[in-house]
């Protein structure tokens, strides 16, 4: 089983299935995957791996915001240290490119940064490096099953709120 029928069998049981959209072209970055739908940077959910207590903790956050070390390390209680490229599956259950929040390895937290919370409709990965999952910020906390919304990214604050395109 890919990696992609196992988010697609994963959102089944949210009924977000058919909301997986299999891309011609890579999405494995934000602006790929914003040139391949056709939206802003912004409004793609991308999810960033970081090693956590010897598994991974996976943070979502608006495709314009970087993390902020400072604010991660009050939050998390570590240095924000992302995995080595070859080490994400393993961690992660995901290649790079297609991490994304549903169907991670067991053990696997899932945390969403304030971040999105400008858009009504974002595009998280939907687990490999040319495929999108269109959801709206409800849809993406409940099936993310994330554990809390999180203050940890900076440099969007100063972008204006738009609507998903």
């Amino acid at each position: 089983m890919t990696s992609t029928d196992r988010v697609s069998q994963y959102l089944a049981g949210f009924g977000l299935d058919n909301r997986i959209r299999t891309l011609d072209s890579s999405s494995a970055t934000v602006a790929l995957a914003a040139q391949a739908l056709g939206c802003r940077e912004a409004l793609i959910a991308k999810t960033l791996s970081f090693e956590y207590n010897g598994t991974a903790l996976l943070l979502v956050a608006a495709g314009d915001a970087k993390v902020d070390n400072k604010k991660f390390k009050a939050v998390f209680g570590v240095k924000a240290k992302m995995p080595a490229p070859d080490q994400v599956e393993a961690l992660t259950g995901f290649q790079p490119g297609g991490v994304c929040p549903f169907a991670a390895k067991e053990g696997v937290k899932v945390y969403l940064d304030v971040s999105l919370k400008r858009f009504e409709t974002v595009y998280p990965a939907g687990g490999s490096g040319n495929t999108a999952v269109k959801l709206s910020l409800s849809e993406l906390e409940n099936a993310s099953r994330a554990e809390k919304w999180v203050d940890v990214c900076k440099g969007w604050q100063e972008q204006q709120p738009a609507a998903a395109q």
